[in-house]
């Protein structure tokens, strides 16, 4: 009787051990979501200037266009943020060449220096900060949901598009270091 419960005990201890050492391996598509990042980013940050000559070149270049693979990670959702977010990058411009505001290492835009700017000025940088940093917040959820990422991978896809609005941002914007340090890039 006792050697039963000894070996009872033994292989439960055993089979207790051997789940607790078993880690879930949550698979994450690093690799779509970065090209995701990088087309949408590009997109946004397109002036209507490149996107008319895009449009001539595109007639021209017809087999390349469909050559070149294109994510499909969109959905309604993800396009309405995309016009928002593109129809407002004219209006932030301004303020990020101005030195007003940065780029952050979690994906989002922040005030840096409204010293310079009239109480109207701040009020609209202010509003167009808040909207700008809604709208980023809700394209990474979105994101994720079309590509079936656990919400709590969010902050990852936060950091990705955070990479790739750093990459995009022009000479003399100011973007955060992964120390929290703002550097002018």
């Amino acid at each position: 009787m006792r050697k039963k419960t000894f070996k009872l005990i033994f292989v439960s201890c055993l089979l207790l051990f051997l789940f607790s050492c078993l880690t879930i391996n949550i698979y994450f598509p690093e690799a779509e979501v970065k090209k995701t990042a990088d087309e949408i980013v590009e997109k946004v940050r397109k002036s209507d200037k490149e996107e008319e000559k895009e449009k001539k070149e595109s007639f021209s270049l017809m087999p390349l266009a469909y050559a070149q693979e294109e994510t499909k990670v969109t959905n309604p959702k993800i396009r309405a943020l995309e016009q928002s977010l593109g129809e407002r990058f004219p209006k932030l411009e301004p303020f990020f060449n101005g030195g007003n505001i940065g780029e952050t290492n979690d994906g989002f835009i922040q005030v840096r220096d409204e010293s310079a700017l009239s109480l109207q000025q701040k009020a609209v940088l202010r509003n167009l900060v808040k909207d700008e940093n809604d709208d980023r917040k809700s394209l990474y959820a979105e994101v994720a949901a079309a590509m079936d990422i656990d919400p709590k991978q969010i902050n990852r896809i936060q950091k990705i598009f955070a990479d790739k609005w750093i990459e995009k941002a022009k000479a003399g914007w100011w973007i955060q270091k992964e120390n929290g340090e703002w550097v002018k890039k």
